[in-house]
């Protein structure tokens, strides 16, 4: 049984007493007790247990359990707890890509309202996308206020250690719960997240909540174009392998969230733009870059180790790699950028 399970079932039992007495209190204290180490474990501070046990009615517990931070918490799926937790996020935000300057023009291209914009980035990460949205030339007059949502408490550290603006808080939450007030936002933008969403549905319907009448959502993806070269598709081989059922992108499962009766009823139907570009790139970035993804993460030490010499010797044999600088070892890194539009109704 989960701890998660254990938790609530520990919850069930103190609930089902007919008065709060001492064994429902004892069933209380281990299912605080239980939720505190899933907290810790996905870097996440619980706070006031001691009030709840005060209290003479355990109904006070359901507002424990149904904190920003257990909520949130409850949504994130485990590969992504374990390989974005503590430890992996400064690799992340080093090794990742930023994203293109033309995409962000389309985005810029698709929203209604040009100036003052209340913007949401939900699933902000450690802050890439955001730092190149606030740098670009279209956007950097034109936001008012961005409110990131990120349920990692790792990556919200990094975010607010690499972005000094005063345009831009950053806070837990979730694609089903962000916190932000109805109709807020002009735009909401998600990017290289959304696939991680558990509930299409409820999502799509949050996003309808928190938008105002005519607000965009912006979904971005960037993924090494395969086609491009023989190094770059037996790159993917070496590293997709290892996905273990977990939600890629790649996969297109996220596509099923257009389909729901909430996006149907509150948004029309999506806009999709891809392009093709190539990055500067070298062995050790590349071999940084899978070594965080969250899934190559989760493995054990040896198998991790494995798959990252595959990747270096995949890349120094360099099947139709380009150089730009081979004196520096500097090459071409094939990409695609996906941006997908969605406007509310």
């Amino acid at each position: 049984m989960s701890a998660l399970r254990s938790g609530n079932l520990a919850l069930l039992l103190a609930y089902g007493c007919d008065s709060f007495n001492t064994t429902s209190r004892t069933m209380l204290r281990l299912a605080i007790r239980i939720s505190r180490v899933i907290g810790t474990a996905n870097g996440v501070k619980l706070k006031g247990p001691k009030a709840y046990l005060n209290s003479t009615s355990s109904d006070s517990y359901f507002c424990y359990l149904s904190s920003p931070h257990t909520r949130a918490m409850s949504t994130v799926h485990k590969t992504a707890q374990v390989g974005f937790g503590s430890g992996t996020n400064e690799l992340y935000d080093r090794a990742r890509p930023s994203y293109q300057a033309n995409a962000i023009a389309a985005i810029k291209e698709a929203v209604a309202t040009k100036s003052s914009l209340n913007v949401v980035e939900i699933g902000a990460g450690t802050g890439i996308f955001t730092r190149a949205f606030l740098k670009h030339s279209d956007w950097s007059d034109a936001i008012k206020e961005i409110r990131a949502v990120e349920p990692s408490a790792g990556m919200r550290e990094i975010f607010s250690k690499t972005i000094d603006d005063k345009r831009v808080t950053v806070s837990d939450g979730s694609f089903t719960e962000t916190g932000i007030p109805d109709g807020w936002a002009d735009l909401i933008t998600v990017a290289q997240a959304f696939h991680w969403c558990p509930d299409y549905d409820a999502a799509s319907a949050e996003f309808a909540r928190i938008l105002r009448p005519g607000g965009t959502v912006a979904f971005i993806w960037n993924l090494e174009d395969r086609n491009a070269a023989r190094w770059v598709s037996q790159l993917r081989n070496a590293y997709e392998q290892h996905e273990g059922g977990t939600p890629q992108f790649r996969l297109g499962l996220w596509r099923q969230a257009f389909d729901t009766a909430s996006y149907k009823q509150f948004f029309k139907p999506p806009v999709e733009k891809t392009c093709s570009y190539v990055l500067e790139g070298t062995v050790g970035l590349t071999v940084d870059r899978v070594n965080s993804k969250s899934y190559i993460q989760a493995l054990p030490d040896d198998v991790r180790a494995k798959v990252l010499a595959d990747v270096k010797e995949t890349v120094t044999r360099g099947d139709d790699l380009k150089w730009i600088d081979e004196d520096k070892g500097i090459f071409e890194y094939p990409y695609q950028t996906f941006l997908v539009i969605s406007d509310k109704k």
